[in-house]
């Protein structure tokens, strides 16, 4: 499935893209291949699959979490612009 080198003006476009003649006839070539895919994807008959709700989650990549002293905190708080006590102060975001 080819895509015309309109369609991609258009698209740089409303992206407030501005492409050179060259980038425009990359981008041609890429969304065509991306398109092709797309294209094969649809035509798999994915019938008798079963859906996943989400990824599967890798079982070692989580560890415990234990507290653990911070001997650095004054130096890291005399990089603050103001604080308040041992906590940095920020202004409220409503």
């Amino acid at each position: 499935m080819g895509i015309s080198i309109d369609i991609v003006r258009k698209v740089a476009r409303l992206a407030r893209l501005t492409l050179t003649a060259d980038e425009a006839a990359l981008y041609q070539s890429q969304l065509g291949t991306v398109l092709d895919h797309m294209a094969d994807l649809s035509s798999v008959d994915a019938a008798g699959l079963a859906g996943t709700l989400a990824a599967p989650v890798p079982a070692d990549v989580l560890r415990e979490d234990s507290p653990e002293p911070f001997e650095a905190r004054e130096e890291l708080l005399a990089n603050a612009p103001e604080r308040e006590g041992s906590y940095f102060k920020v202004r409220k975001v409503l």
